[in-house]
């Protein structure tokens, strides 16, 4: 493991410069979350959250590895490891195991690229732990969505691969703008995962913008909650920048995204954990896993599904292109409605018959023509929707929660372009429902 990840971080700071350039994946919306850094403190300290010494400073070459002192400050919640022992110990038994990964696109692979990415990286290193072992790779990355549109996402995208483990990462897409709604919708990815037919183990990770930006303190409460494992790269990779060790720009070429040498980092910090496990296995207790008996926020989205094109539910799309078979924003299947006077002639309400007691919708937001919309529910307009992202870096699927209903019930949702706003064009990526 250490023989790979060193040589692979030896060759990703040669071409690094090279590999980012080629890739264009939507980049991370900027969040808003508290700013924060690892303390700069003398050593020995203690980790609020574990508990436990960390290692005195080290200097840190990128070259050479991560520090004991990183991956402490790295292991955030250590977590019930019952489950992921069993995945393991399957692994271990030749067993086929499906590993798949879910977040934004630090996930997905920006600036990296698809094999350079911690996602793949991670998976390869499990294939060497694991040689007799079949290993799956599911990437659900979708660049700049947080774990609103995560939560609605996880039965179609991951569940529906039957996943063993799924590594978790939203702190740089859940913002303080919905900070409750991101709670909640990230208690309910957790939720949602764990309640699987599959039974999958859990590994959620925190990563951070330059500026320490990051929805960890959030998420590490949930996790900590149901006990379940949350690695830290914020943690880790600050405390050495602080320190002066390296630089940000050596492991990203923007505020937000690792680089190859970045992703590089962040599979070494990733496979520390889990090597710490495969070291710990045959003393771990594998009959009393996590207690998610009591939800951390709610248990509202545990019923969260997409009416996406060709569903049912959808009884008028009169001059709506169908995209069914297309993506905007990596997001599979959308609306589209094109105007190029203004008029949208021909173009009637895009109309929806849903049980439902909470309803959200998923629009493209559109660096050019992008135009507005009416949601009316029940025949009453309950939000306008403004699809322009003027200067912004690109196109992308957005994301609002638009009512809640008291009790859960039958209701018309109807999507109305504005008239009168030349060469304007409406995407709709889907109708996101809980009951």
């Amino acid at each position: 493991m250490k023989k790979f990840i060193s040589l692979f971080a030896v060759c990703a700071l040669v071409l690094s410069a090279a590999a980012c350039g080629g890739n264009t994946a939507p980049a991370e919306q900027t969040t808003t979350a508290p700013q924060t850094s690892a303390a700069d403190t003398a050593a020995p300290e203690t980790s609020a959250v574990t508990e436990k010494v960390i290692p005195e400073d080290t200097p840190y070459v990128i070259e050479n590895g991560i520090t004991d002192r990183m991956k402490a400050l790295a292991n955030l919640i250590d977590g019930n490891k019952a489950r992921l022992a069993k995945v393991f110990k399957k692994a271990q038994a030749g067993e086929p195991i499906t590993v798949a990964y879910l977040g934004g696109s630090i996930t997905q692979g920006s600036t990296a690229g698809p094999t350079t990415c911690y996602a793949y990286l991670t998976t390869e290193w499990l294939k060497e732990q694991f040689p007799k072992s079949d290993i799956t790779y599911v990437n659900a990355g979708i660049g700049a969505t947080g774990s609103y549109i995560g939560v609605f996402r996880t039965d179609r995208d991951v569940l529906s691969k039957s996943p063993d483990l799924v590594f978790v990462d939203f702190s740089v897409n859940d913002t303080t703008e919905h900070t409750e709604r991101n709670i909640a919708s990230y208690d309910g990815v957790l939720r949602k995962l764990w309640a699987a037919e599959s039974k999958p183990a859990i590994v959620t990770i925190a990563m951070t913008q330059d500026n320490g930006t990051s929805f960890q303190e959030y998420h590490s409460a949930v996790c900590e909650a149901y006990d379940i494992p949350m690695i830290s790269y914020h943690d880790a990779i600050l405390d050495v920048i602080d320190k002066g060790h390296i630089k940000w720009k050596d492991i990203s070429d923007d505020n937000i995204h690792p680089n190859t040498v970045g992703h590089t980092v962040l599979t070494q910090i990733v496979t520390s954990y889990l090597e710490k496990v495969l070291s710990e296995l045959d003393s771990i207790d594998t009959e009393h896993e996590s207690d998610f008996s009591v939800p951390y926020a709610t248990d509202k989205y545990a019923t969260a599904s997409l009416i996406v094109p060709g569903d049912p539910q959808v009884t008028n799309e009169t001059g709506w292109d169908n995209m069914a078979n297309e993506n905007f924003g990596n997001f599979g299947g959308y609306w589209r409605a094109q105007s190029k006077d203004g008029t949208f002639e021909g173009v009637e309400p895009l109309t929806f018959e849903v049980d439902a007691k909470s309803v959200g919708i998923f629009y493209g937001k559109r660096v050019s023509k992008g135009g507005r919309f009416d949601v009316l529910v029940n025949g009453v307009v309950v939000n306008t929707i403004d699809t322009a992202f003027r200067g912004g870096w690109g196109d992308y699927v957005e994301a609002e929660e638009i009512i809640e209903f008291k009790e859960a019930g039958m209701n018309k949702i109807e999507i109305v372009p504005h008239r009168g706003e030349e060469k304007s064009v409406i995407t709709i990526s889907a109708l996101a429902v809980t009951k």
